[in-house]
């Protein structure tokens, strides 16, 4: 977490979850390559090479993009979550290899330099069909660079959570630009409506599962309505929380999480530490609340990590009268209470 610099925490499970993610890159280049010897024999290598990596960086990024609120839905895909970090380097690695090839292919001839070949060749802004669609390429891939160079801790420690994640919500930004890339790439180049249709599709469902997930976190994000008692707020009854779990309220427009746990009650901050990750899908393990994004842990009572870490959530004051949970809207760092 945080008393120490690690370059990679590289545990069995990021082994076998790279392992597998690169198996796939390859696997998926290689049937590419061999489908398209089969319908495009006389397509040169660097072309076919240019295909492969483009289109497997594109669906990466759509896998990307999916992570996060297939998790929200369904938490058999916290794994995923877990090591998304590394499918986003890779995404980029495989992306920039791409643009590299494309670049030495179709920009290194002249009497220019590549880089500005690419960006001053081609000025027909005006044409739908002829429009300059490689620098959105290269703008989106810039994006992607500057993510997968922030993306260790270190970068997050420094920039604080909440710049961090502004930064890498650029993420949506280059794929709208990938997006554009691709299709006006299409209209160039190819004729067939498949791969238009295949771009479509994949839009759809990136579009469709945010707008699920984000629905469904809106249902219970309702504020509490209920009347104050000396200035504590209703919550739920104390059988609506679930052993070790935890039930989430908004009060006073922040997200609070309130746990059940050895006969006690314990609310706070919905939002870890290490990424805003939601602390309230988490659950207690071995007397810590443990986000189910990374793993990091807050001791209930006090919503501070146990050493050597020096991660820190607010804590909300809370008690239990006539089995309702009553919240103070307002942080405190240090309280619990027993159920009773």
């Amino acid at each position: 977490m945080s008393h120490q610099y690690v370059a990679v925490g590289w545990n069995r499970q990021k082994k076998i979850y790279d392992t597998v993610m690169l198996s796939c890159v390859g696997l998926y280049l290689t049937i590419f390559v061999v489908v398209d010897l089969w319908l495009r024999p006389n397509t040169s290598p660097e072309t076919m090479l240019i295909r492969a990596l483009g289109s497997c960086a594109f669906l990466m990024l759509h896998v990307v993009l999916s992570i996060g609120p297939l998790a929200r839905l369904d938490t058999r895909f916290l794994p995923l979550l877990y090591n998304r970090r590394h499918l986003g380097v890779t995404t980029f690695l495989v992306g920039a290899a791409h643009g590299g090839f494309a670049l030495l292919q179709f920009h290194s001839q002249g009497n220019v330099h590549p880089l500005v070949s690419l960006l001053t060749s081609n000025q027909r802004f005006d044409s739908l069909i002829d429009f300059p669609f490689q620098p959105l390429g290269f703008v989106a891939l810039s994006i992607l660079f500057l993510m997968a160079a922030t993306s260790h801790d270190f970068w997050l420690t420094q920039l604080t959570a909440p710049m961090w994640k502004t930064l890498h919500m650029l993420v949506y930004v280059a794929y709208g630009l990938l997006t554009l890339h691709v299709v006006l790439g299409v209209l160039q180049a190819e004729t067939s409506p498949l791969l238009s249709g295949l771009v479509l599709l994949g839009f759809a469902w990136i579009v469709g599962i945010h707008l699920l997930a984000g629905f469904r976190e809106r249902g219970g994000d309702r504020p509490i309505s209920e009347a104050a008692r000396d200035g504590y707020v209703r919550v739920c009854r104390v059988d609506e929380i679930r052993e070790n779990r935890a039930k989430m309220a908004v009060l006073s427009g922040e997200k609070v999480a309130i746990f059940r746990y050895d006969g006690k009650i314990a609310a706070v901050s919905n939002a870890c530490q290490h990424q805003n990750g939601p602390l309230g899908e988490g659950k207690i393990i071995d007397g810590c609340i443990t986000c189910p994004w990374h793993g990091y842990q807050y001791r209930p009572e006090t919503g501070e990590s146990p050493p050597p870490f020096t991660e820190k959530v607010p804590t909300f004051r809370s008690r239990v009268i006539d089995g309702d949970v009553w919240v103070h809207p307002q942080p405190e760092m240090k309280d619990h209470t027993h159920v009773g």
